[in-house]
């Protein structure tokens, strides 16, 4: 029988240097190098699976709206993204770090209303829900250091890794929203037509995951 076309979306950056050479573990390897190319999709060693590599924010769209079957994506994006058209079958153990809360050094937190600057707009709201605080969000796309330094915000939920470039600026980390490492994700249509394509993978995945613990 001949195999129906499978689309693996990759995100970009530092998460697609740790998971080239899971997939390679995996038997799946592009057919050229990613990385001095400015292609956005490329063939593999397997005739009938593409992967596409685009920016981490857009993985779970791509994957829930059927553009691709499945994908790799950090969990603080498929925190913010929070969308219910996608299965997280796998923890793929890659690129770990901390989503938290971090003000500046011995800074003590208003008693109310709380101005807090992120990225992660739905996951801090969600948050803060949760603490029964009231906050006001701040969406920022980068800098997030800066927002307690000028005064824009008490408070900033970003990832944490080091915790270098916080202490680089005079912050300290202060509550663990969630441990973030990434997940492969796959779309419900893709997983209910090609199941018996992706079983395989997944397989090959969690094994080649499981040999590195």
């Amino acid at each position: 029988m001949s195999l129906q076309p499978l689309t693996i979306a990759l995100s970009k950056g530092r998460i697609l240097d740790d998971t080239l050479p899971l997939f390679a573990e995996a038997g799946i390897v592009p057919a050229e190098d990613i990385n001095k190319s400015r292609k956005l999709i490329f063939d593999t060693n397997h005739e009938h699976i593409k992967l596409v590599v685009i920016r981490a924010t857009d993985v779970p769209t791509y994957v829930e709206y059927g553009a691709a079957d499945m994908g790799v994506a950090g969990k603080d994006v498929l925190m913010e993204y929070g969308s219910n058209g996608l299965y997280e079958p796998l923890d793929l153990n890659i690129a770990r770090c901390r989503l938290m809360t971090a003000a500046l050094k011995d800074a003590v937190e208003p008693k109310g209303r709380l101005k807090v600057a992120t990225k992660f707009v739905n996951v801090a709201k969600r948050y803060y829900a949760e603490q029964g605080r009231q906050a006001d969000i701040i969406k920022l796309y980068g800098g997030m250091e800066l927002a307690p330094i000028m005064g824009l915000a008490d408070v900033i939920v970003d990832i944490v890794d080091t915790g270098n470039t916080l202490k680089a600026n005079g912050l300290e980390a202060r509550d663990l929203i969630a441990p973030i490492s990434s997940r492969l994700v796959v779309g419900q249509a893709a997983m209910k037509m090609k199941h018996k394509q992706i079983q395989p993978i997944l397989e090959q995945l969690a094994a080649a995951v499981a040999r590195r613990r």
